[in-house]
């Protein structure tokens, strides 16, 4: 399952850590951290929520997600890479209260990850949502 998983991801560079983006263009996109990246704690939680929120399991994804937020908020490292996961880990939790039909937290979410961090993927999610809510 990982060697598909890792077939269907495209990559992108996060300075020593990097994200991937799941998902089709017209949907959300969700990101992971590559393989030994970061710590295994932090590597578990942010993964699993984007693979909680594929299957569908929003409530567990939106708990995970809430733990990696947790783990980024008490790391130490580059301010700039932590913001940059943070926002990363906002946008999955925002994706999976979307679909968890939690419109006003999803939002909250979307709009922070991108005050943290304005990039093409949360960015994208941001304004898929919009869309979505036709706000």
């Amino acid at each position: 399952m990982k060697l598909t998983l890792i077939k269907t991801i495209a990559l992108s560079s996060l300075l020593t850590c990097s994200a991937a983006a799941m998902a089709e263009q017209s949907d959300y996109k969700l990101m992971v951290i590559e393989t030994a990246t970061a710590p295994q704690e932090l590597e578990q939680s942010f993964n699993s929520c984007a693979l909680n929120v594929k299957s569908k399991n929003y409530a567990e994804a939106e708990a995970v997600c809430t733990q990696a937020i947790a783990l980024l908020n008490n790391a130490q490292g580059s301010k700039f890479k932590l913001r940059q996961l943070t926002s990363y880990a906002l946008s999955n939790r925002g994706v999976a209260r979307l679909k968890a039909n939690n419109e006003t937290a999803a939002i909250a979410d979307l709009y922070e990850a991108v005050q943290l961090n304005k990039n093409a993927l949360v960015s994208h999610n941001l304004t898929r949502a919009k869309q979505e809510l036709s706000l």
